[in-house]
Parts: C-alpha cells; structure tokens; sequence
C-alpha cells in the first residue's frame, strides 16, 4: 500500500490495516505516552496510545528515514 492511499482511511481503518499487514518493527516509550512503529508499503507509521490505554490518539505517518532515530537501537527486522 502506497502512503497516499492510507492517509486517505479513517484512523480506525488505517489501525485495522497496519495490525493485519504492517509489520512491527519496535515500541517505546515517551513520557506519559506509548509508540508503535509499523512498516507498511512506502511508509512507516508511529501508533500513539496514553500509557495503559488501548485507545489511539493518533497515527504519525513518515517516509523519511530520519524519522527512524528515536527506534534504530530497538528495530526487530522480520524474519524472512
């Protein structure tokens, strides 16, 4: 799926769709908050949840490779 494509779903789809085809690469932690980093397609995606709370506050979407920093010591690549 290309990045153009995905901004155009409702946030609920486009979580839907980053947990059946995106692939996990890491999690952290930001102060009081809980990031997600997804690969999917030409883009990468930045899931933000409140510590605890399964509810999304939103979905950062980045193709630029400097957006990888905060993730690079924690990064799983998956397996092939």
């Amino acid at each position: 799926m290309r990045l153009v494509s995905f901004k155009r779903l409702p946030m609920g789809q486009q979580a839907d769709l980053l947990c059946r085809r995106g692939h996990l690469l890491s999690d952290r932690r930001q102060d009081s908050f809980e990031l997600q980093l997804y690969a999917l397609g030409d883009f990468y995606a930045e899931v933000w949840r409140s510590k605890g709370e399964e509810h999304i506050l939103f979905i950062h979407l980045f193709q630029h490779p400097r957006g990888l920093t905060p993730y690079l010591e924690n990064i799983r690549l998956p397996e092939v």
